[in-house]
């Protein structure tokens, strides 16, 4: 990749390390479902807006309303809800380091599901050693207090691995990334709607107040629309292998945010899990085991 490549790279790790900081501000005044509402309904406003002015508004007919509301379901209603009622419990830096086992899965799901994108060595050894550091993390402790918080973090993970393959198919019916996502975020804000009113009646809660307001505006417009723009972006041009480098990157941006400004710290065990899932998602990867072991063979 190219310096603006990397510079895009690095604005996205911070745009999407900073989504799970701004859910916790957010938190603070506003129950969890009605948190992710306003993200995708800014986010789908933004993107719309963006698309109008580009003349660039796709044509929708009713079969693929559905499809994409399906994939607005599997893709952010159902994990934004996950992360974010995760994040009731949990901090910003370790649903952040959980949310990056996302392509573990995502392998996990394509080996069994598709025929081009099988398990190799390195990335089945990659996936074990993930299972093995999100397992540290959870702890010997068994399914209570914050296990079930994380496990709702990575159950958002294992919908992101299905999104991924079941969107794979809007791009052969001629739509760009940018009206998918638009698409997706509103069936989002559609299936969320209600679930919002029902559930948590927010209009009957108290005011929230200024921070918790930017942070809703900021995770919608900042995190997700713009982040968005910035992902299509990248995967046009840098392409989905040097895109994949962004896991790494979000749960340092996530986890210093916690740390600087939410008084976050890991513990032991958890900084032991991180250290393993790091490694998981290094063999998973490739590219740092293939450097290492050319190095070796010219120093012999």
């Amino acid at each position: 990749m190219n310096r603006r490549e990397w510079t895009l790279l690095t604005l996205l790790s911070i745009l999407w390390g900073g989504s799970f900081y701004f859910v916790e501000v957010a938190l603070a005044d506003l129950p969890p479902f009605t948190v992710v509402w306003a993200r995708v309904a800014i986010g789908a406003g933004v993107l719309w807006a963006a698309l109008l002015a580009r003349g660039d508004a796709p044509q929708i007919d009713r079969r693929l309303a559905l499809r994409m509301t399906a994939l607005g379901l599997v893709s952010n209603a159902a994990p934004f809800s996950l992360l974010t009622w995760g994040q009731t419990t949990i901090g910003a830096g370790l649903a952040a380091v959980l949310n990056a086992t996302t392509p573990l899965w995502t392998a996990v799901i394509a080996h069994w599901a598709t025929t081009d994108e099988k398990l190799t060595t390195l990335k089945a050894a990659g996936v074990v050693c993930g299972v093995a550091g999100v397992a540290t993390m959870v702890g010997p402790s068994g399914l209570g207090g914050d296990a079930f918080a994380q496990l709702a973090v990575i159950g958002a993970t294992l919908c992101y691995a299905v999104a991924a393959l079941y969107g794979r198919g809007f791009g052969r019916r001629g739509l760009k990334p940018m009206q998918i996502a638009a698409g997706q975020l509103t069936g989002a804000t559609l299936l969320l709607t209600p679930v919002a009113l029902i559930a948590e009646r927010p209009w009957t809660l108290p005011a929230p107040g200024t921070d918790a307001l930017l942070a809703v505006v900021a995770i919608g417009a900042v995190s997700t629309a713009l982040a968005y723009l910035i992902f299509y972006r990248l995967l046009a041009t840098a392409g989905a292998t040097n895109l994949t480098l962004v896991t790494f990157l979000v749960p340092i941006t996530a986890a210093s945010l916690g740390a600087l400004f939410l008084g976050e710290r890991f513990d032991g065990g958890q900084i032991l899990g991180i250290a393993v899932i790091a490694a998981g998602l290094a063999l998973f990867d490739g590219r740092a085991p293939r450097m290492a072991l050319a190095v070796l063979r010219r120093k012999r």
